[in-house]
């Protein structure tokens, strides 16, 4: 097959795609972490503005920075969210510039396994961080229950010997609850704490789960768009046999992700 590009170029693609489950996360997440209003967050690899939107809904902060390295989802994430409490930034995880003690809370949805060098990333979420700051984060548990990517992948790996090595349940070990409680408590972190977060994901129809994957917009849907049109038939109808679909055509998953929060 042709080479799999990953493409982060489009972040309408992204939002169809991914957004609207990452949202009903976001919601979720920030109930379980429970913290006050009037804080200074910082949201790493912040996408569209998903997260960042939804803290200034629920958490009222006094400052939030959002940082991504994409400038095309900056700019989304600009236009998206209104508020001038929000500062939007193209920065890394791995070099945040911002001084150091100056953020409450940090908070990173659905981004750590992207993240290239995870130590480095670590060391500077302690260094910005306040003392007894929230340090947190949450991945899709791709290996198990995100069960959207599952069912695509569990097709594309019965029908091609190459899926394998490109399934994100395999490609991000750290997307489990051990890695997850093991990076950050290698990088000095304390009181860890780990949650599972399930959010519905309900399709109308057929379509309305496979038309995303043509985008090409990330793992899954990069590797969609680089098979042949035989190959690409090939796989739609081997999820149209393997998915759920209900007599009304409807499709009901769950897509969990894998929560974790600890203190500076």
């Amino acid at each position: 097959m042709a080479e799999v590009k990953e493409k982060w170029d489009n972040a309408d693609s992204y939002e169809l795609f991914m957004g609207r489950w990452s949202s009903l996360a976001a919601v979720e997440f920030l109930k379980w972490l429970g913290l006050k209003e009037n804080l200074v967050w910082l949201d790493v690899g912040c996408g569209t503005g998903v997260l960042s939107e939804t803290i200034l809904e629920i958490q009222n902060p006094e400052k939030l920075f959002g940082i991504d390295p994409a400038v095309e989802f900056i700019e989304k994430a600009g236009s998206r969210v209104k508020d001038n409490k929000a500062v939007f930034m193209v920065l890394s995880a791995e070099q945040i510039n911002l001084p150091d003690d100056t953020i409450d809370v940090i908070v990173s949805g659905l981004v750590l396994n992207f993240v290239t060098e995870i130590k480095k990333a670590m060391a500077e979420f302690k260094r910005i961080a306040k003392a007894g700051g929230t340090v947190s984060a949450y991945v899709w548990d791709y290996a198990e229950k995100m069960e959207m990517l599952r069912y695509f992948w569990d097709a594309a790996i019965s029908l091609f010997e190459d899926a394998i090595e490109k399934d994100e349940g395999v490609r991000f070990p750290i997307c489990n609850s051990n890695s997850l409680y093991n990076i950050f408590n290698e990088a000095g972190f304390r009181n860890i704490e780990i949650t599972s977060i399930d959010v519905p994901a309900v399709f109308k129809n057929f379509d309305d789960y496979w038309t995303p994957f043509l985008s090409g917009i990330g793992p899954a849907p990069g590797y969609c768009m680089a098979l042949t049109e035989e190959k690409k038939l090939l796989l739609k109808e081997k999820l149209e046999s393997s998915l759920p679909i209900k007599e009304v055509g409807s499709i009901e998953l769950i897509n969990r992700a894998i929560g974790i929060k600890c203190m500076k």
